[in-house]
């Protein structure tokens, strides 16, 4: 290949050129004789099978390097044209100003919050006991039964409160009666005495009975007393027996929902023993052991977060701080009163709950939104637009609060800076603010 061939003489070969050892042609094994006529070759036709399969050989071998190479050089100048065209925009981009997204560096109150694990209490909640002794007919709830106040309970055996009422309104009667026939008899003892004093100046007076007149007015005006004070003990003892014929029913006094039947129908009660307990349920509060160094920022009033388990956040404001530290956790027991709205789940004594404390008294801080803020190692930078354009500005950051964060140099109150858009920014590209985050 790519070597001259030189010119070759045509001479007709004989077989005597055939079968001389200069002259003749090897065959492989096993392959038939060729005859006489077709073994007769020229030069020419040597010649010209040479140089097909030399054209053979070049078309296997040759044309796929040169349409790779025509690829390559096609795909180079398709990348060169790419590159040139994003470079063309990008200069365009920045000549015209990058599309972006600002939001003002402002100054608020700062309130970090750490999490405290607090629980729901009950305003009221204990055991309904019985107020009389004696047995108990029925009870009439079940755990779990909602119950209003001035509900029936339970009822006691009221047999003989009912015979002892009945007993003490008769004695009342009586004493009732006798008081007013002290009355009368004060009357006439009174009129006795004064026939008496008629008598002076007759003959007819006699001083022994004037004294005796006398003695007996007195002795009628006490025993008025006497019967007055009796009807008044037997008024009372009514009394007594029309309430313990009230407190024969167990009644609830306030709303809420029975936790816990402790007698059953049939037991006999003492006063004092337990028949029920219940909570009111409605009017739950908060109640979070906060360590003492917290309790600055926690004042009556307070407003703070907090969160079920369910994952519903609501509000709640301070009631108290109660005065009394625990020695071996140094917290103190303060009181929340929450505003509790929609709730997924029912709510409960004891249920746990999430307690955003303020760590410290508010202050004012200036701080900027987080998006605004690029990480370059230890360094914190952001851009600020000013003029149409991004100026870069290192920052120093403290705290985080929420989706902001304070700033401690280098921004100040009113400053806008790029919150989208920023990553792509160089120090003084162009800018357009298409919109400003609130």
């Amino acid at each position: 290949r790519g070597s001259p061939v030189g010119t070759l003489t045509a001479k007709p070969l004989t077989r005597s050129d055939l079968g001389s050892k200069s002259t003749r042609w090897s065959r492989p094994v096993g392959h038939p004789s060729p005859a006489p006529e077709e073994a007769v070759l020229t030069a020419p036709a040597v010649l010209a099978r040479l140089t097909v399969s030399i054209a053979l050989l070049a078309a296997a071998g040759a044309w796929p390097d040169a349409a790779q190479g025509q690829d390559q050089a096609q795909g180079q100048d398709q990348s060169q044209s790419q590159s040139q065209a994003q470079g063309q925009d990008q200069d365009q981009d920045r000549s015209e100003g990058a599309p972006v997204r600002v939001d003002a560096v402002r100054s608020e109150p700062l309130a970090q919050t750490v999490p405290v694990i607090g629980r729901l209490v009950a305003r009221r909640s204990g055991v309904v006991s019985a107020r009389i002794n004696g047995p108990v007919n029925e009870v009439l709830v079940e755990v779990g039964d909602r119950i209003e106040a001035g509900q029936v309970l339970a009822r006691l055996d009221a047999t003989v409160l009912q015979a002892r009422r009945t007993l003490s309104a008769a004695e009342l009667a009586e004493a009732t009666a006798t008081r007013k026939a002290r009355v009368a008899a004060r009357d006439l003892a009174r009129q006795e005495l004064k026939r008496q004093e008629g008598l002076k100046s007759s003959a007819a007076f006699n001083k022994s009975r004037l004294d005796e007149a006398v003695q007996q007015l007195a002795m009628a005006e006490a025993q008025i007393a006497e019967a007055a004070a009796n009807a008044q003990t037997y008024d009372v003892e009514l009394r007594l027996a029309d309430i313990n014929l009230y407190n024969a029913e167990v009644r609830a006094l306030y709303d809420g929902v029975v936790t816990e039947r402790m007698t059953e129908a049939g037991a006999y009660v003492q006063v004092g023993d337990p028949i029920l307990s219940m909570i009111a349920d409605r009017t739950l509060e908060i109640e979070a052991d906060v360590p003492f160094r917290r309790l600055s920022g926690l004042t009556p009033g307070t407003a703070v977060s907090v969160r079920l388990d369910d994952g519903t956040a609501h509000e709640a404001v301070v009631r108290a701080a109660v005065p009394q530290e625990n020695p071996l956790t140094r917290t103190r027991a303060v009181r929340f009163i929450p505003a509790f709205g929609t709730t997924e789940k029912p709510l409960a004594g004891g249920q746990s709950v999430t307690v955003l404390v303020p760590s410290a008294a508010p202050r004012q801080a200036v701080t900027v939104h987080k998006d605004a803020v690029i990480k370059r190692g230890p360094e914190a930078i952001v851009y600020v637009a000013a003029e149409g354009t991004a100026e870069l500005r290192p920052v120093r950051l403290g705290d985080a609060v929420g989706s902001r964060l304070e700033v401690l140099g280098g921004l100040a109150e009113g400053d806008l800076v790029v919150v989208r858009g920023n990553e792509r920014l160089r120090p003084g590209d162009g800018i357009v603010i298409e919109d400003r985050s609130r």
